[in-house]
């Protein structure tokens, strides 16, 4: 991913009849769900009834060690969180999962996506006299689901209510003492799948890989607007917010987001991103002599137009996987030579070559442009660059961090002029019309940041420090 745009978070939870080591369990899952978010990491754990959490800045392995696993203890229902942050500042206050006491219980909330009326909701609570601990709009939701339970029967018609209320990108696990429930909003902009454990237990997660990782069995993902209901009496879903909005998953995560490994709403991601790949090579096929890929976002995509095409597929580039994504560069020297760490050139592969540089987006160009200076240091040829998602031409309000145009290189730039600005001889995107069709040809999909086309509408605040 070339530029400024980051993942959005993971959320995992399990329930189980009998109390077990769920702390380490979710450790496995979150860590599996690490690339979604490296800013933070929590797990909360539900112990005869009572919630404790851990939670902290950094990877998972840096924030969890086995004294505080131990510390969380045995428990029957235990949910967490990766984070990285579309809303609120990078802080341990708006680190998850969110723990709220109420007159009715405790209840931990763990939420990927972003509200599009986040501003409006907690403007309006404030006003009625609530007081926010962070600056993250997951306690707006918080906050509209303990004060919604006050009237309900159950914690989950109160969170049929909050569905109400919420527009937006989210999808939520949360743990009250007795349930865990899951929902996705009614567009399905983000996903959350279901598995089961060998130990009639179940499992929700971002992604089925964290399913892999805990030894589950994926068994299906949660529809648009569904809310699912786990408890000592089983497995049920509420279906009120069904079939309300048209069913538009973030294309994103087939290009970028989610693991290659993961299996979202029946579709392989390993599968969709060669097929994007495929695409690529019918729209602007290119005179080379060896196709190589960005790792790692870029390489199932090389693979597909490798295939497509007939050009020999080879690995040109080496990723130093130790180098963290929190590493801050303060100049443009030591940006260049972060480049240089976390990406390095097999010369011999590359020399004398006309190559095909395959990687999912530009976002600012800055990044690509060095990487083309690499391989040209190297002693290619040629180099024409494929991207296998349309130019960035909008902002996301669902899920990334790209809340405004102004640094998008697409805006105000011909791909004449990119193609120049990062030193390519030829630049090439996918169109939009294929992007959608990279879940399937039914084409649910949003791809707003591409096309303007936001199916749950634009915020009318929608920095991402609106809060603080």
């Amino acid at each position: 991913m070339q530029g400024m745009i980051h993942e959005e978070c993971g959320v995992f939870g399990i329930w189980q009849k009998e109390d077990a080591d769920l702390a380490r369990l979710l450790y496995h899952g979150l860590t599996a769900l690490q690339h979604r978010g490296q800013e933070a990491a929590g797990i909360a754990v539900n112990t005869d009834r009572v919630i404790s959490y851990h939670k902290g800045l950094g990877l998972v392995h840096e924030v969890f060690d086995d004294a505080e696993l131990d510390k969380l203890g045995h428990g029957n229902i235990a949910v967490g969180h990766v984070r990285y942050s579309t809303s609120g500042s990078n802080s341990v206050i708006n680190a998850q999962p969110m723990v709220v006491k109420h007159v009715k219980g405790q209840l931990a909330l763990c939420h990927n996506g972003n509200l599009t009326n986040s501003f409006e909701l907690r403007r309006k609570l404030e006003l009625s006299g609530c007081i926010f601990q962070t600056t993250s709009d997951t306690e707006v939701i918080s906050y509209l689901i303990t004060r919604n339970r006050l009237n309900t029967p159950s914690i989950e018609a109160a969170v049929e209510k909050t569905m109400d209320e919420l527009t937006g990108a989210y999808s939520l696990v949360m743990m009250s003492p007795a349930k865990m429930i899951g929902c996705r909003d009614p567009h399905g902009l983000r996903p959350l799948c279901l598995g089961t454990t060998q130990e009639s237990g179940y499992v929700l997660a971002s992604e089925s890989c964290a399913l892999d990782a805990v030894g589950a069995r994926y068994v299906r993902e949660l529809d648009p607007g569904e809310i699912v209901v786990i408890d000592k009496d089983g497995i049920r879903s509420i279906r009120t917010h069904c079939n309300k909005e048209a069913h538009r998953i973030c294309v994103f995560e087939y290009i970028y987001f989610a693991r290659p490994d993961s299996v979202i709403e029946g579709v392989s991601v390993h599968e969709a991103r060669r097929r994007a790949g495929a695409f690529l090579a019918q729209e602007h096929p290119a005179e080379a002599d060896l196709v190589m890929g960005v790792p790692d976002s870029g390489l199932d995509a090389a693979m597909g137009y490798a295939e497509a095409t007939g050009i020999p597929y080879g690995m040109g580039l080496v990723k130093n996987k130790y180098i963290g994504r929190t590493f801050i560069a303060p100049d443009q020297n030591s940006r260049d030579k972060l480049v240089r760490l976390k990406l390095n050139t097999i010369d011999s592969v590359i020399k004398g070559k006309r190559i095909v540089l395959i990687d999912d987006s530009i976002v600012r160009g800055t990044t690509s442009a060095r990487i083309v200076k690499l391989i040209r240091q190297a002693g290619a040829k040629e180099v024409h660059m494929r991207i296998s998602a349309p130019p960035f031409l909008f902002p996301c309000y669902y899920g990334t961090d790209i809340d405004s145009k102004n640094s998008l290189i697409a805006n105000g730039h011909s791909i004449l002029d990119i193609a120049k600005m990062i030193d390519v001889d030829s630049l090439g995107f996918l169109s939009v019309e294929n992007a959608l069709k990279l879940a399937g040809e039914d084409g649910k999909v949003c791809a707003a940041c591409f096309n303007g086309d936001y199916p749950a509408g634009a915020p009318e605040h929608a920095e991402k420090d609106r809060f603080e």
